[in-house]
């Protein structure tokens, strides 16, 4: 039951605050918002108004969390929210928005990790166990599936999709989106291969490799899937295939040259 909470930390009288809360000095948390058991919300963070949160996420100094949407447009009266899971990382200097949208929300998953200045924009979804390098932005309505790498200082253009484990090259700039279990980088960005690394620490090795590696030279040549054995993670890959993409796919590197 106990609470940590420095006697400079300002914190709104209807605030919901779980078990063996910690809030250091100067921390500001809004009217209305949510913080499950075990959190820790560092110096000079701020947590607005319409934030729930999950229990054992670390907050750590000046990040900022459910900021108004970057949209000229928003009406600041608006109920949304952003809605994050549980033992989530923030560092220094990480915002993300709630959502545009009366009762919409943005949400975060569960086991991530943000790294400083990264940011997640209104309407968003991300997965779980996904991580984002430093400086890393993206857009409004972006889809991060689980176990993602976005490497340092990649943006992502609004409404694009990042598959769930794949891993996108530091500096990267994604206007399209990218297909899951994929290595993908360059300018323009292009799939390169599969996320070897990710997958071998994920589990997905021997025959599940084998029948993602062969989803690979198939999808590149514009081939079907259906002549290989459906996995669960080919199965995973053909729902996210069926989903109408608003952008297009990301194509593939051409190494014929």
């Amino acid at each position: 039951m106990a609470k940590n909470i420095h006697q400079t930390a300002l914190i709104a009288p209807d605030v919901t605050l779980g078990d063996n809360i910690t809030v250091g000095p100067f921390a500001v948390i809004e009217t209305g918002s949510e913080i499950g058991a075990h959190c820790q919300v560092g110096a000079h963070a701020v947590v607005h108004g319409y934030v729930r949160m999950g229990a054992g996420n670390i907050l750590h100094p000046h990040a900022v969390l459910g900021g108004l949407p970057q949209d000229t447009g928003f009406n600041a009266a608006t109920v949304s929210w952003l809605n994050i899971g549980d033992n989530n990382t923030f560092r220094e200097g990480f915002t993300a928005h709630r959502a545009s949208k009366e009762n919409a929300e943005t949400r975060i998953g569960s086991g991530c990790y943000f790294m400083c200045n990264s940011h997640v924009a209104h309407d968003c979804s991300i997965g779980n166990n996904t991580i984002f390098a430093n400086n890393v932005a993206i857009g409004g309505h972006v889809e991060v599936g689980n176990n993602v790498f976005m490497g340092g200082a990649v943006v992502v253009h609004q409404f694009c999709r990042v598959g769930s484990y794949a891993i996108v090259q530091g500096t990267t700039g994604l206007n399209m989106d990218v297909i899951p279990f994929m290595l993908i980088g360059g300018r323009p960005a292009r799939h390169y291969k599969l996320n070897t690394v990710g997958l071998r620490r994920a589990g997905i090795v021997g025959d599940r490799y084998k029948i993602l590696s062969a989803a690979f030279r198939l999808l590149k040549n514009k081939q079907s899937l259906d002549t290989l054995e459906e996995t669960e993670e080919l199965k995973q890959l053909k729902e996210w295939l069926a989903v109408k993409s608003r952008r297009g796919l990301h194509g593939f590197i051409d190494v014929s040259g």
